[in-house]
This record gives C-alpha cells, structure tokens and sequence, in this order.
C-alpha cells in the first residue's frame, strides 16, 4: 500500500490518465472525421480510461486536509492569510481570538519541552553507549574477591575476640588461685617461723 501513497506512482498514475484521455480525444476525432484508425484509437482510450477509472475507484481517496483551520481564510480567495501564530491579519482575514493563538502557543511549548527532554534522554543514552564496559567483569572479580577476604577476616576477628574472653575469664581465674595460693604460702610461711 506503501507504493500507492508514493511519488512515482502519482506521476505514473497521472501520466496514463492523461496519455489515455489524449487517446480518447484523438480517437474521437479520427471516428469524427473517419479516419481508418479512429474506431481503433477511441476504443483504445476508452478501454485504457475505464480500467483507469476503476482503479481508482477501487484505491480511494487521499486524506483530505483541512488547512483553512490552521490558516484562517484560506478558503476565501481574496484574503491575506497569516499563520495562527503570526496573531491576525487583514481585514478580509478572519482574525483569531487571542485566547486560541494561547492555547495553540501553549501546546507547541509543551511540545517543545517535551522534544527537549527527550533530546537529553537520547543524549544520555549515547553517553551510555559510549561507555566501556570490557573491564567490568574483572572489576566485578576484584569487588567479590575483596568483599571474600573481609567476611573471612570478620570471622577470624570475632573467633580472636572469643578467644580473648577465654584467656581474660582464665587469668582472673588464674589470679585468683594465686592469690589463694600467696594466703595458703603466706599461712605456711608463718607456721614454720613460729615453730623454728
């Protein structure tokens, strides 16, 4: 359907259409006239402008556009047209209300903000692309090997703090029986110096 809404197919659609309708019209003048090849050539253009005719009957219209909305007076021939955005014309122009010249200005900016922040996103997304991702993996190794080796050391700093708590809670137990063991010497020291 592509290729019917195309430029060559317009030019070929037209350039049959008037090459056929040249046909009927100098058939029609050679059967006018009697001329031997007339019966001929009219038959010929007929034929070719029927099939024409319904072809384009079986294609349809092209869309219709109604651009008088966008330039009011356009349908009038004697106007000075102006675009909506110029904000008027002449006399023969139908003029706008400055509210609807607001409103179509308040949409294109809105589109314009929109268009532009789109461009950023693009633009970020090309500066993503841009960058180089190859040493990732090997970063990513380093990252998980380094985090590896802390949770090892964690594990190996809390088994030495629960060794430290042993050792501390076995020298105050230590300390303790020498402290009992200095009484029982001292009291065994004091014996003997009383008995010699």
């Amino acid at each position: 359907m592509s290729f019917l809404k195309s430029k060559g197919f317009k030019y070929l659609k037209n350039f049959v259409i008037g090459v056929g309708a040249a046909v009927v019209m100098l058939g029609a003048l050679g059967k006018i006239n009697n001329y031997p090849w007339g019966g001929m050539a009219i038959t010929a253009g007929l034929i070719t402008e029927a099939v024409l005719f319904a072809f384009l009957g079986i294609i349809g219209p092209d869309k219709d556009y109604y651009w008088e909305k966008l330039y009011p007076g356009l349908d009038n021939y004697n106007s000075n047209i102006s675009p909506i955005t110029a904000g008027g014309g002449a006399e023969n122009t139908q003029v706008l209300r400055p509210l609807d010249a607001d409103i179509v200005e308040n949409k294109l900016g809105g589109m314009l903000d929109e268009l532009q922040g789109m461009s950023k996103s693009l633009g970020s997304l090309k500066a993503l692309q841009e960058v180089d991702f190859s040493e990732t993996s090997e970063q990513l190794k380093t990252m998980h090997n380094f985090y590896t080796k802390m949770s090892d050391a964690m594990v190996a700093l809390n088994d030495t703090v629960e060794d430290t708590k042993i050792y501390k809670e076995q020298m105050t137990a230590l300390n303790k029986n020498l402290s009992s063991l200095n009484g029982v010497y001292g009291n065994v020291l004091s014996a003997f110096s009383v008995k010699g």
